[in-house]
C-alpha cells in the first residue's frame, strides 16, 4: 500500500541516502544519465554486490527507480528534479567552510 510521507520522513530519506559517499557517487552518476548495474560499478570502481546494495537502498528510499530494458535492468533517478536538488546542494555545501564539522559529530555520526 502506498502512503504519502510526510515533510521530515521524506527528507530523512534523502539524508540516509546521502550519508554515503558510493549513494552520492551513484546518485551524481545517474544525475548525468541512466545507468545499468554493470557500468555503474565499472565506473565506480566498487563490486556489482556492494553496488547491488547501494542501489537496493537508494530504491527503498525512492530516489531511483528501475526500467526494464530486454534482458537487462536500467537505473535512472525516480524524478528529474532530484538532479536539480543534488545540484542545489552541492554548491549550498561548497560554500560552507572546510575546516568546519558539526559540533556533536563524534557522537551522532554527523558530517
Amino acid at each position: 500500500m502506498l502512503t504519502v510521507a510526510s515533510d521530515i520522513e521524506v527528507l530523512a530519506r534523502f539524508g540516509r541516502a546521502l550519508a554515503d559517499p558510493i549513494r552520492c557517487r551513484i546518485l551524481l552518476a545517474l544525475r548525468d544519465a541512466p545507468a545499468y548495474p554493470a557500468d555503474l560499478a565499472d565506473a565506480l570502481g566498487v563490486s556489482r554486490t556492494r553496488l547491488s546494495n547501494h542501489l537496493a537502498c537508494l530504491r527503498d528510499c525512492g530516489l531511483v527507480v528501475t526500467v526494464p530494458d530486454g534482458r537487462r535492468t536500467r537505473y535512472e533517478l525516480a524524478d528529474e528534479r532530484l538532479g536539480h536538488a543534488l545540484d542545489d546542494l552541492r554548491t549550498a555545501v561548497v560554500a560552507v567552510e572546510t575546516d568546519r564539522t558539526c559540533t556533536n559529530a563524534a557522537t551522532e555520526e554527523c558530517c
